[in-house]
């Protein structure tokens, strides 16, 4: 055998037993295995992050009693029928925009306010008093699971509407919130981001269950 065919033998059987390519695509933060697109989150308690996770990772932190670094993000969806809010309770809160969502962080022991804009989710001053009077007259909001569930409220543009408040997945309202960033033109947000918020609340109306006031 002549060297020439020496080394090509020699590259075959690497190339014969050099491992497949690895498949594309997103994997568990936890445990690295693949995830597909349709997946659950984890957040990080600690460093307020949502974390990609597989069926199992995600399994493992579902106890809401336990004190965990990582909680599993439910998949409940609730519309507050009659949600006692009125534009002036809004007003005190003083958030720019119409539209907001608010969560209990636990590392922080208190209730947190974002609200969309051309720069992604940004933080609100909340007036702890405003939001005391809130939680008094609207006692659902006391059904969020901390951390990992938020109060979604929108405030129609109409003077005469009010408000109408929401129990969503913490990680649906970043999402949320992270495409609008994306639509959004202007002061305003411009007409496809409008497209975008009466769409997005059209599907949480037909998919949330419905709960009545006391």
């Amino acid at each position: 055998m002549d060297a020439a065919s020496s080394t090509s033998d020699v590259l075959s059987r690497i190339r014969a037993n050099r491992a497949a390519p690895e498949p594309a695509g997103e994997r568990c933060e936890m445990c690295a295995e693949p995830i597909a697109d349709e997946h659950q989150h984890l957040v990080n308690t600690e460093g307020r992050q949502l974390l990609c996770v597989c069926r199992g990772c995600y399994l493992l932190f579902t106890d809401t009693g336990a004190k965990l670094r990582y909680r599993a993000v439910p998949d409940r969806y609730l519309t507050f029928d009659g949600f006692a809010m009125d534009r002036r309770q809004w007003e005190a809160l003083q958030i720019p925009v119409g539209l907001a969502f608010f969560f209990h962080n636990s590392s922080l022991g208190r209730t947190v306010a974002f609200y969309p804009g051309p720069a992604g989710a940004t933080e609100s001053e909340l007036d702890l008093q405003a939001w005391a009077d809130i939680r008094t007259a609207e006692p659902r909001v006391d059904l969020l699971a901390e951390d990992t569930e938020a109060l979604l409220v929108r405030v129609p543009e109409r003077p005469d509407a009010a408000p109408r408040g929401y129990l969503v997945p913490i990680d649906a309202c970043y999402e949320f919130v992270g495409r609008l960033r994306m639509l959004w033109h202007g002061f305003d947000g411009g007409g496809q981001a409008r497209d975008y918020i009466d769409g997005f609340f059209e599907l949480l109306d037909d998919r949330g269950g419905t709960v009545q006031r006391a």
